[in-house]
């Protein structure tokens, strides 16, 4: 075979390029550029995909209706009580309307609505349709406002699409643009066509507004997740630390006290004429590890304590002990304890010994802190009625009560997210303020001897109405000055 013959051979086996083979060789991706595309699918997904979905006011309106919705079951049902607490009042037979029974309350967590998992997540989702219709909506909407450069109108035709527009003879942008300056609008100039604007305050309104209520939704995750509720009975002269945690967030820890306690120096009750309870007292001093006193305050009802971060409410109170003294004896104190009345009233009661050897004794019941206690035998026969500070003779000896101990109940919580909450909400009232600004816009141009004008606004129309007629009135002035100025001439 010739080296042409070979040659020729080798051509014809040789492929064209128009080869479908070559073809997606050559155009196929590198793997950089693979590589890239991957890098770029999350970014691209989240664009393309997801920020729509979360900027839907449709998903921001079903969010805050659910929240509305498990805020308001979280304030009906009671929060942080004992499982016995919920067994009693919520039966499983029957169940309230139907289902809700104490066991599928805690199972969903009702018992404690907004430190679940799936509150929480209600508020991110929430704060992230806020967010994404603050990035893809507001912000942009606000920066085409801002922008001047693309507002100018150039052409009669323009203007034909406003409500309220004139155009007038024999008048210059000089004449019109003072009129504006007097009506504070920012004017912005471009040879022989104005821009003017005001209220722009109002169209960073709603994005106050929307920054306002991300701030309230942190304040709130932050106080879910590190915040806690407790709960202590001291009787009037002890010592306490915060132990009783009824509730707590799973960062809480930090923010229950370790060095300082509080002592009840002394709880008392003001009654009314009638013997009703008027009002309940606790002097709390707040001490430090060497137990030095660092701050004193007297607390009632609505006037609670505040110790870095923690406040102690005035919540509750109860009976803690009896002083009594038999014959001669030295004055020695027993407990007292919540009887069950079946929710007929509050009463407290304890067992005197009258003997030596326990074989005797009488039974102390009392209500409050100031009526009369009741004195009864092991048969449970009422035998004498006595008031602290008296005596009475029960079993062969004299029974004296010399004082009753009063017990305070204090609710105790800490909540470090309640300052970024009434940020939010001072920030919330400023933005709704800013709102309620009109942004109000005018155009005027000068062209063919001919001077046009036209304006619009977002809100309160009938204001910007009457003000645009005013200045159109004071144009059609000077115009009419401007016409007898050149007859005269």
């Amino acid at each position: 075979m010739s080296y042409s013959d070979a040659g020729m051979l080798i051509h014809k086996s040789r492929p064209t390029s128009a080869d479908p083979l070559i073809t997606a060789l050559m155009t196929a991706p590198s793997f950089s550029d693979r590589l890239a595309g991957w890098r770029n699918a999350p970014l691209i997904f989240l664009k393309r995909e997801l920020l729509p979905v979360l900027s839907d006011l449709r998903l921001a309106i079903a969010l805050l209706l659910s929240i509305a919705l498990f805020s308001v079951a979280g304030t009906v049902i009671e929060q942080g009580q004992s499982v016995e607490f919920y067994q009693s009042n919520y039966p499983e037979h029957p169940a309230l309307f139907g289902f809700l029974s104490w066991n599928v309350l805690l199972t969903l967590g009702l018992d404690h609505v907004y430190r679940t998992w799936w509150f929480l997540a209600l508020l991110i989702l929430f704060g992230s349709s806020l967010t994404a219709c603050t990035f893809t909506r507001q912000l942009p909407a606000l920066r085409w406002f801002s922008r001047t450069s693309r507002k100018f109108y150039t052409q009669p035709r323009q203007f034909q699409k406003f409500a309220l527009s004139a155009e007038f003879d024999h008048v210059s942008l000089e004449d019109a643009l003072p009129l504006l300056e007097q009506q504070r609008y920012k004017l912005f100039r471009q040879d022989d066509t104005v821009y003017a604007r005001k209220g722009i305050v109002g169209r960073i309104g709603p994005i106050v507004v929307h920054a306002s209520m991300l701030l309230i939704l942190v304040g709130a995750i932050v106080g879910a997740m590190t915040g806690f509720v407790g709960q202590e009975m001291v009787p009037s002269g002890q010592t306490f630390q915060i132990k009783n945690i009824t509730d707590a967030g799973p960062l809480a820890a930090a923010q229950i006290p370790q060095d300082w306690s509080v002592k009840v120096n002394r709880f008392w009750i003001d009654y009314t004429p009638e013997g009703a309870i008027d009002q309940f007292y606790s002097d709390l001093s707040v001490l430090d590890r060497d137990g030095k006193e660092v701050k004193r305050k007297t607390i009632h009802v609505n006037e609670p304590l505040h110790y870095r971060g923690v406040t102690l409410y005035q919540a509750d109170w109860g009976l803690a002990a009896v002083q009594v003294q038999i014959n001669r004896s030295p004055i020695f104190q027993l407990p007292m304890a919540q009887l069950d009345t079946g929710n007929k009233g509050r009463i407290w009661g304890t067992w005197i010994p009258t003997k030596p050897d326990l074989s005797a004794g009488v039974s102390l019941l009392a209500k409050d802190l100031q009526g009369m206690l009741l004195i009864y035998d092991t048969t449970g026969k009422l035998i004498a009625t006595v008031r602290a500070g008296m005596s009475t003779p029960v079993n062969g000896v004299t029974l004296a009560v010399k004082a009753i101990v009063g017990s305070t109940g204090l609710q105790i919580k800490a909540d470090p997210g309640i300052p970024i909450v009434y940020a939010g909400f001072g920030l919330l009232m400023l933005g709704v303020m800013m709102s309620y600004v009109s942004h109000s816009q005018v155009w005027v141009l000068h062209k063919d001897g001919r001077l046009y004008i036209g304006g619009t606004t977002n809100r309160a129309q009938v204001t910007f109405e009457r003000e645009m007629l005013t200045l159109l009135d004071q144009i059609s002035d000077r115009q009419s000055q401007s016409a007898t100025v050149a007859l005269t001439n």
